[in-house]
């Protein structure tokens, strides 16, 4: 049972009853008391908490933020950009979603402790100053009747009648005292109900306001997330297919070291131990050196070298070579040992010690010393062995048969190449022999003289520019190359358009048939961390197959040499003169700025991870990549064949973009921000090139190379 209710007709009786009641009251309300003291000491041990992850949050952040990877080569691939944005977009999402704490820490402050503390203050300490008054008041009434009752009553009537108002007045008095305490208690009993459960109220609107916005943040990182993960899986694939390549010529070195020596500008190189002569006593020391040869020019540099030391690297000395000569044992207690003597040094030799005997026949020989080699240090590039396959009728005919087994499985006759007689030569063995034949070719199908100019489109550019440069570059290839190359390229699409089935999306046949089809003739690291920018190329045959084989080239397109290998950090800006913009150049369009085709705006489950996203050429079937505006001569084309107003079309209703490069305002038209801003209402704009958006309540013009649609 709960409280009994406090009648005011019991406070003139004043019964122990009733005192009872009042006594089970107060007690109520110093239990509610304690309990809200003890909530507001809580709640600010929350709110120091949830600022203590705040400010760890945000600690986590910065150094998300402020860390950089380093690639391996001159340029990244769009796959990669992306990655070594990934952990600014990271940062970005933890500051947001800590910005939206802290507005949910201020209101913990304002909605709940606040509100608590002044009904704790303003109610609960009335009521107990109320009690204090009343208590006060019990002990003066009874204590007064206590002392009149024990008057004399032979006082006189007079002071007798006197002490009888004076009880009475006091009686009353505490009577209405009573009366206003009972009714307070009461009151207080039931406005906490709303005055205590109001404020929680609030704070839980507060809280869930903050996990609603952390549900609409990771809506957008659901987008941001599926992208990355296509950009993560190729470039592990990637690395996977460089991995095998790197080690098979680790493998090669380790076991003929001698055999794949780099090309140099070099005469001879290498290290070289040169006696430094001191006065008597201290006889000499020999201190390593790495020394450098020109023969064309006789000049000679050696550069003192500790390993032991850190590597610490000492000052290069410069000269002349006049001549060398070999040192035997009988004139010093040292082995390998020659003089060298400077042109430019008149009576100066220095006496030099190789590693072995056989350095120093290479020393000797290139330095035009007495004893010679019949092999030099001048490292040639080591030609590959040939292979015994050739591009003629039986190289055709093998690989139009493999192509046919593998698409058809239903091959009856072959003069030449039977694939379907052994039940055990399934597709996987099939391929693996296609393969093998065009490895062994005594050069790849893609030349080594192109080689270099296919990698530099992969490189750098927009999507269509990289289109039109390997498209130009494929009609340079020997016709029989070019042939057999259109053949394979034509059933790669072929497997790429089952890549649901198949799991061989335009991506992973890259991965697979990039270091095939293109190899560089030099065998390095360098060389082989350029097989992503092979993989490049190859997806964009894939995906471009019937562009690049079915139509000529532009002939007005620049040789790809004169392309620019460097990939801007940023798409370029348009300028502005006497207040007209100009036309600016198309940007580095890369997967951040790439739509879904179709009127879904957001990719489907089973598009992803699976379907290759990091289209590095023009648009697939299956992203469609924005192109770029217009020119009033040209019509960018889209993966499902609209034009560019097809694409305004997707966007005309609203959309939300972010920004994936920070931009500054040049005009007061447009809108300033940084790498991670959300922009609502996003729209096209009149002025090609430009997007319509607003951004903390300001709407302005975006250019639209600088954000990826949400």
């Amino acid at each position: 049972m709960g409280l009994q209710p406090l009648e005011f007709s019991d406070c003139y009786l004043d019964s122990p009853w009733f005192r009872e009641r009042i006594r089970a009251h107060e007690a109520e309300l110093e239990r509610t008391n304690k309990f809200i003291k003890e909530l507001i000491k809580d709640g600010k041990n929350l709110i120091a908490a949830t600022k203590s992850l705040s400010v760890a949050q945000r600690k986590f952040a910065h150094s998300l933020r402020d860390f950089k990877f380093e690639f391996i080569g001159d340029a990244v691939t769009d796959d990669e950009r992306c990655i070594d944005a990934s952990l600014r977009e990271f940062s970005n999402f933890l500051k947001n979603l800590e910005e939206q704490r802290e507005i949910m820490a201020l209101s913990v402050t304002e909605t709940l402790i606040k509100p608590l503390e002044k009904f704790r203050k303003e109610q609960l300490g009335a009521v107990k100053e109320e009690k204090k008054k009343f208590d006060k008041e019990t002990e003066k009434n009874y204590s007064l009747i206590d002392k009149h009752l024990n008057l004399s009553a032979k006082k006189k009537d007079s002071h007798l009648q006197e002490a009888d108002i004076q009880v009475e007045q006091n009686r009353q008095h505490f009577y209405e005292l009573s009366l206003e305490y009972v009714c307070k208690l009461q009151e207080i009993q039931e406005r906490k109900k709303f005055e205590f459960v109001e404020p929680m109220l609030s704070f839980f609107q507060g809280m869930f306001t903050f996990y609603h916005q952390g549900h609409e943040l990771a809506k957008d990182f659901n987008h941001y997330k599926m992208e990355l993960q296509i950009n993560i899986q190729n470039t592990r694939n990637r690395f996977e297919g460089t991995r095998s390549e790197v080690e098979e010529l680790m493998n090669k070195i380790r076991q003929n070291p001698k055999d794949h020596k780099r090309a140099s500008q070099f005469t001879a190189e290498g290290y070289l131990y040169v006696q430094e002569k001191r006065p008597a006593p201290f006889g000499s020391s020999w201190v390593k050196h790495y020394c450098m040869y020109r023969k064309a020019a006789k000049k000679f540099n050696m550069i003192p070298f500790e390993h032991r030391s850190g590597g610490k690297l000492g000052d290069g000395e410069v000269f002349f070579l006049k001549e060398c000569t070999k040192r035997h044992t009988d004139s010093i207690d040292r082995r390998f040992c020659f003089d060298i003597e400077a042109a430019d040094r008149p009576g100066v030799s220095l006496t030099m010690q190789a590693f072995s005997e056989e350095e120093r026949k290479q020393w000797l020989e290139a330095l035009g010393g007495k004893e010679a080699l019949s092999h030099s240090f001048n490292t040639a590039i080591i030609p590959r062995p040939e292979g015994n396959a050739q591009l003629d009728k039986m190289g055709f005919t093998i690989i139009r048969k493999c192509i046919s087994a593998v698409e058809t499985r239903d091959v009856k006759t072959c003069n030449e190449v039977d694939l379907e007689n052994s039940a055990d030569w399934e597709v996987k063995t099939i391929t693996s022999a296609l393969k093998q034949y065009l490895r062994s070719l005594p050069e790849p199908l893609m030349t080594y003289e192109l080689h270099g100019d296919f990698i530099v489109p992969a490189k750098s550019g927009s999507p269509e520019s990289r289109v039109n440069a390997i498209h130009f570059l494929v009609h340079k290839l020997p016709e029989k190359n070019k042939e057999m190359l259109d053949i394979l390229v034509k059933h790669l699409t072929n497997v790429s358009n089952h890549s649901k089935q198949n799991l061989m999306t335009v991506a992973n046949l890259g991965v697979v048939f990039g270091p095939t089809l293109m190899r560089p003739q030099e065998e390095t690291v360098a060389a082989l961390m350029d097989l992503k920018f092979q993989n490049i190329v190859v997806e964009i045959l894939i995906e471009n197959h019937e562009k690049i084989f079915r139509t000529p080239p532009d002939t007005t397109f620049p040789e790809p040499t004169c392309l620019s290998a460097s990939p801007p950090n940023a798409p370029p800006r348009q300028s502005k003169r006497q207040g007209q913009r100009t036309k600016r150049p198309v940007a580095v369009y890369n997967l951040c700025l790439e739509l879904e085709d179709g009127d879904n705006p957001y990719p489907s489950k089973e598009d992803t991870p699976t379907s290759s996203l990091d289209s590095l050429s023009s648009p697939s079937p299956v992203t469609t990549a924005v192109p770029g505006p217009p020119g009033p001569d040209k019509n960018h084309l889209l993966a499902d064949g609209g034009s560019f107003g097809d694409w305004a079309s997707t966007i005309i209703r609203s959309r939300k973009a972010r920004a994936v490069y920070p931009c500054e305002a040049e005009h007061s038209s447009e809108l300033s921000f940084e790498i991670g801003a959300i922009f609502e209402d996003v729209q096209t704009s009149r002025e090609p090139g430009w997007l319509e958006g607003t951004l903390n309540g300001k709407r302005g013009l975006i250019p639209q190379n600088y954000v990826k649609l949400l």
